[in-house]
Protein backbone atom coordinates (compact mmCIF):
# COMPACT_ATOMS: atom_id res chain seq x y z
CA UNK A 1 0.00 0.00 0.00
CA UNK A 2 2.86 2.74 0.71
CA UNK A 3 4.58 1.63 -2.40
CA UNK A 4 1.16 2.64 -4.51
CA UNK A 5 0.68 5.54 -1.97
CA UNK A 6 4.02 6.60 -2.71
CA UNK A 7 3.97 6.96 -6.56
CA UNK A 8 0.54 8.46 -6.34
CA UNK A 9 2.20 11.04 -4.62
CA UNK A 10 4.92 11.57 -6.89
CA UNK A 11 2.15 11.30 -9.68
CA UNK A 12 1.18 14.46 -8.18
CA UNK A 13 4.25 16.40 -7.12
CA UNK A 14 5.36 16.23 -11.06
CA UNK A 15 1.66 17.71 -11.63
CA UNK A 16 2.43 20.67 -9.54
CA UNK A 17 0.02 19.39 -7.03
CA UNK A 18 0.61 18.21 -3.25
CA UNK A 19 -1.44 15.91 -1.76
CA UNK A 20 -1.42 13.78 1.49
CA UNK A 21 -0.44 10.51 1.78
CA UNK A 22 -3.09 7.67 2.44
CA UNK A 23 -2.52 6.99 6.19
CA UNK A 24 -2.11 11.31 6.65
CA UNK A 25 -5.25 11.39 4.84
CA UNK A 26 -6.62 8.60 7.04
CA UNK A 27 -5.99 10.43 10.20
CA UNK A 28 -7.15 13.76 9.14
CA UNK A 29 -10.81 12.20 8.58
CA UNK A 30 -10.62 10.15 11.71
CA UNK A 31 -11.07 6.68 10.40
CA UNK A 32 -7.47 5.89 11.93
CA UNK A 33 -5.62 6.39 15.07
CA UNK A 34 -2.17 5.65 13.74
CA UNK A 35 -0.47 7.46 10.23
CA UNK A 36 1.69 4.71 9.02
CA UNK A 37 1.14 1.82 6.32
CA UNK A 38 2.46 -1.47 8.87
CA UNK A 39 -0.90 -1.11 11.58
CA UNK A 40 -2.60 1.99 10.50
CA UNK A 41 -4.96 0.10 8.55
CA UNK A 42 -5.05 -2.99 10.82
CA UNK A 43 -5.27 -1.30 14.30
CA UNK A 44 -8.22 1.45 12.99
CA UNK A 45 -11.39 1.61 14.46
CA UNK A 46 -12.62 2.86 10.11
CA UNK A 47 -11.77 -0.32 9.08
CA UNK A 48 -12.79 -2.77 11.84
CA UNK A 49 -15.70 -5.23 10.30
CA UNK A 50 -15.03 -5.04 7.04
CA UNK A 51 -14.34 -8.57 5.93
CA UNK A 52 -12.44 -10.06 2.89
CA UNK A 53 -14.90 -10.53 -0.42
CA UNK A 54 -15.66 -14.08 -1.33
CA UNK A 55 -15.35 -13.20 -5.23
CA UNK A 56 -13.10 -11.48 -7.56
CA UNK A 57 -15.02 -9.81 -9.43
CA UNK A 58 -15.71 -6.72 -6.91
CA UNK A 59 -14.81 -3.27 -6.68
CA UNK A 60 -11.57 -3.30 -5.10
CA UNK A 61 -10.24 -4.97 -8.90
CA UNK A 62 -12.89 -3.66 -10.84
CA UNK A 63 -13.22 0.00 -9.76
CA UNK A 64 -10.11 0.62 -7.73
CA UNK A 65 -8.10 -1.00 -10.42
CA UNK A 66 -9.62 -0.56 -13.71
CA UNK A 67 -10.32 3.16 -12.98
CA UNK A 68 -8.20 4.62 -9.88
CA UNK A 69 -4.78 2.95 -10.94
CA UNK A 70 -5.21 3.05 -14.76
CA UNK A 71 -6.02 6.96 -14.44
CA UNK A 72 -2.78 7.26 -11.96
CA UNK A 73 -0.82 5.26 -14.39
CA UNK A 74 -1.77 7.33 -17.71
CA UNK A 75 -1.05 10.25 -15.56
CA UNK A 76 2.09 9.22 -14.93
CA UNK A 77 3.25 8.33 -18.41
CA UNK A 78 2.05 11.72 -19.90
CA UNK A 79 4.61 13.28 -16.76
CA UNK A 80 7.17 11.02 -17.68
CA UNK A 81 6.99 9.08 -14.56
CA UNK A 82 7.48 4.97 -13.81
CA UNK A 83 5.10 3.80 -11.38
CA UNK A 84 6.41 0.05 -11.70
CA UNK A 85 4.34 -1.14 -8.65
CA UNK A 86 0.72 0.62 -9.83
CA UNK A 87 1.11 -1.22 -13.86
CA UNK A 88 2.33 -4.33 -12.05
CA UNK A 89 -0.68 -4.88 -9.80
CA UNK A 90 -3.00 -3.47 -12.91
CA UNK A 91 -0.98 -6.32 -15.08
CA UNK A 92 -1.75 -8.79 -12.48
CA UNK A 93 -5.38 -8.24 -11.86
CA UNK A 94 -5.73 -8.13 -15.76
CA UNK A 95 -4.14 -11.63 -15.70
CA UNK A 96 -6.38 -13.05 -12.70
CA UNK A 97 -9.96 -11.34 -14.22
CA UNK A 98 -9.09 -11.90 -17.92
CA UNK A 99 -9.68 -9.00 -18.24
CA UNK A 100 -7.55 -5.86 -19.85
CA UNK A 101 -8.16 -2.83 -17.50
CA UNK A 102 -5.65 -0.79 -19.47
CA UNK A 103 -7.24 -1.70 -22.79
CA UNK A 104 -10.60 -0.59 -21.52
CA UNK A 105 -9.82 2.37 -20.22
CA UNK A 106 -6.77 2.84 -22.64
CA UNK A 107 -8.55 6.93 -23.12
CA UNK A 108 -8.96 7.83 -19.62
CA UNK A 109 -7.44 10.73 -20.04
CA UNK A 110 -9.51 12.47 -23.34
CA UNK A 111 -12.74 10.48 -21.22
CA UNK A 112 -11.64 13.16 -18.43
CA UNK A 113 -10.86 15.61 -20.73
CA UNK A 114 -7.57 16.53 -19.36
CA UNK A 115 -5.25 15.36 -22.53
CA UNK A 116 -5.26 18.69 -23.69
CA UNK A 117 -4.88 20.04 -20.20
CA UNK A 118 -1.87 18.57 -19.53
CA UNK A 119 -0.41 18.58 -22.99
CA UNK A 120 -0.53 22.88 -21.85
CA UNK A 121 0.82 22.13 -18.96
CA UNK A 122 3.73 19.95 -18.96
CA UNK A 123 6.16 22.63 -20.79
CA UNK A 124 5.62 24.49 -17.51
CA UNK A 125 6.85 21.85 -15.52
Amino acid sequence: MKAVDDERVLVALNLGLKILQDTDLGVLQGYMQENNYETGCRNSSGFKGIKAQNQLDHRYFNKDVGFGLVFISALAKKVKIATPVIDTIIMITSIVMIKDYRKEKENILDTLGLTAYLNSGIDQH
